[in-house]
C-alpha cells in the first residue's frame, strides 16, 4: 500500500513538473511572440526627415528642407574652423553635410533667422525674442534644450520661415485617388472648367509621356514651386538635375493649353527628427561633441499658397562630458509618386518625395 502511494505520489510530482514547465514555455514563448508581433504591425518607413538632398531613404514619403545644413554650416564656420570628423569612426551623414552645398546664399534674408553662441538662459530669451521680431513665432524645440551654462557648451540654432501665395488661386477640386494611398484625398488645380487664365500661370517644364513630366508654378513673393512625375529611384538632388535637363531639352508648348488639365494634392503634416548618430562622438581636432541635434518642419500646401516653418537646434559639449547612454490633352496629375522643390533662388531649399498622399493630410 505505501508502494503504492509513493508511486501516485511520484507520478503527480512528475505530472506537476511537466504542466508547470509546459506553462513556462508558453509564457515564454508568449512574451517572444507579442513584441515581434506589435514590431510587424509598425510601420517605421512611411516618413523620413533627411539631412541631405542626396541622403538615400527607402521610406514612402521623404522630405529635405536646408535648416539643419545651416546649422551645420555654423557649425563648421564658427566653432570647429574645418569640416567634422569624428574620432574612430566614420560618418556618411557628416560627409554628405560638410559639403555645405545648401547655404544663406541661397535664401533672401528675410527668410531665415540663426544664432550662435554659449549656452544660457540669456542667449534662449535672445533666440525667442528674434524669431518673434522677424517671424512672429515661437519655437517648439528650445524648451528641450538644457541651457545651463558650461564650458564648450554652444547652442546653434536656426528657423526657416515661407508663407507664399500663387500669382492666382486654384481651384478646390474633387477628392480623388492617389495611387499608394488608402481612400480619397484632397486636390487642387485647373481642370477643363477652369478659367484660362488660371491655366496660363501654370508653367510647362516637359511632357514626355503620361508617367514623366512636370511644371513649375510662380508665387507673388518670387519663390517657385517645381512638381515632377516620375517613378525614377534616385536622390533628390539627382532627380532635381534630372528634372532641369529635361525642362532644357523639351520643345513643346510651355504652358496648359484649354485641354491639358492640372492638380496636385493638399498637404497637411508636421514632423521632426533628433540626428543621434551624429551625437555623442568626440570631434577630431576639437574638445566638443554634437550632445543633441534635432531638426522640426511644419509644411502646408493647398489651392492658395504654402506655409512653410522650419526649426533646427544643435548643442555642442565638451568631449570629456560625453553621457554613457546610446493639343492631345495632358493630365498633369500628381496623383502618383511625384517630387516637390521649392526655390528661392538658384537652387532648391525644400525638396520631398511623396508616395502616400493620405498620410500626409490632417
Amino acid at each position: 500500500m505505501k508502494k503504492r502511494i509513493c508511486l501516485a505520489l511520484a507520478i503527480g510530482v512528475i505530472l506537476a513538473t511537466s504542466l508547470s514547465a509546459s506553462a513556462f514555455s508558453w509564457k515564454f514563448w508568449q512574451k517572444r511572440k507579442v513584441p515581434v508581433t506589435v514590431e510587424n504591425t509598425v510601420n517605421k518607413a512611411d516618413f523620413e526627415l533627411i539631412p541631405t538632398m542626396n541622403t538615400e531613404s527607402n521610406a514612402k514619403n521623404v522630405v529635405w528642407v536646408g535648416t539643419f545644413q545651416l546649422v551645420w554650416n555654423d557649425l563648421i564656420d564658427e566653432l570647429i574652423k574645418q569640416p567634422v570628423e569624428f574620432v574612430g569612426t566614420k560618418s556618411v551623414m557628416a560627409d554628405n553635410l560638410n559639403r555645405k552645398e545648401f547655404t544663406t546664399s541661397d535664401l533672401s534674408e528675410n527668410s531665415y533667422y540663426k544664432k550662435w553662441g554659449l549656452a544660457s538662459p540669456e542667449i534662449k530669451k535672445e533666440i525667442e525674442k528674434g524669431i518673434k521680431e522677424k517671424f512672429n513665432e515661437t519655437s517648439d524645440i528650445l524648451d528641450g534644450f538644457d541651457w545651463t551654462p558650461a564650458d564648450g557648451k554652444y547652442i546653434l540654432y536656426a528657423m526657416l520661415k515661407k508663407d507664399f501665395q500663387y500669382i492666382k488661386p486654384f481651384d478646390k477640386l474633387p477628392d480623388d485617388s492617389f495611387i499608394g494611398s488608402e481612400g480619397n484625398v484632397k486636390y487642387f488645380g485647373a481642370d477643363e472648367d477652369s478659367a484660362r487664365a488660371l491655366k496660363r500661370s501654370v508653367n510647362v517644364l516637359f511632357y514626355n509621356n503620361d508617367n514623366d513630366y512636370a511644371v513649375s508654378l510662380k508665387s507673388k513673393q518670387n519663390d517657385t514651386i517645381y512638381f515632377y512625375r516620375t517613378d525614377d529611384m534616385k536622390t533628390l538632388d539627382i532627380l532635381y538635375k534630372d528634372m532641369m535637363n529635361k525642362a532644357n531639352k523639351y520643345n513643346g508648348t510651355k504652358w496648359l493649353t484649354p485641354v491639358d488639365e492640372f492638380k496636385a494634392p493638399n498637404l497637411d503634416f508636421k514632423n521632426e527628427r533628433e540626428f543621434s548618430e551624429l551625437c555623442n562622438k568626440p570631434i577630431k581636432n576639437s574638445d566638443l561633441m554634437i550632445g543633441k541635434a534635432i531638426e522640426t518642419i511644419q509644411f502646408k500646401m493647398d489651392e492658395k499658397g504654402v506655409e512653410l516653418k522650419s526649426e533646427a537646434g544643435m548643442m555642442t559639449l565638451k568631449a570629456a562630458m560625453a553621457p554613457s547612454h546610446d493639343p492631345e490633352p495632358r493630365y498633369f496629375y500628381f496623383n502618383n509618386r511625384y517630387i516637390i522643390f521649392l526655390q528661392e533662388k538658384d537652387k532648391p531649399y525644400f525638396a520631398m518625395k511623396i508616395e502616400d498622399a493620405k498620410a500626409l493630410q490632417k
